[in-house]
């Protein structure tokens, strides 16, 4: 795992919205994908730290998310 804080070279058109992110102030996570990592953001801070994960990471991490029996 890595915390950017420098702005990761991945195009604005490249970072897709968290469908459960709100437009009224909630929790709104962004991610793109890019060469073998997959980047998250906070979309209120996009100039903020960016997390770069691997692709297995990430889909652990949503594996986990979407676990409603957990």
């Amino acid at each position: 795992m890595n915390v950017q804080r420098n702005r990761v070279a991945v195009p604005e058109a490249a970072w897709f919205k968290s469908s459960y992110s709100t437009g009224n102030g909630g929790e709104c996570v962004e991610f793109a994908e890019a060469s073998g990592a997959v980047h998250i953001r906070d979309s209120k801070v996009r100039s903020g730290p960016v997390l770069t994960v691997t692709p297995d990471a990430w889909t652990g991490l949503v594996r986990l998310a979407t676990d409603r029996t957990a």
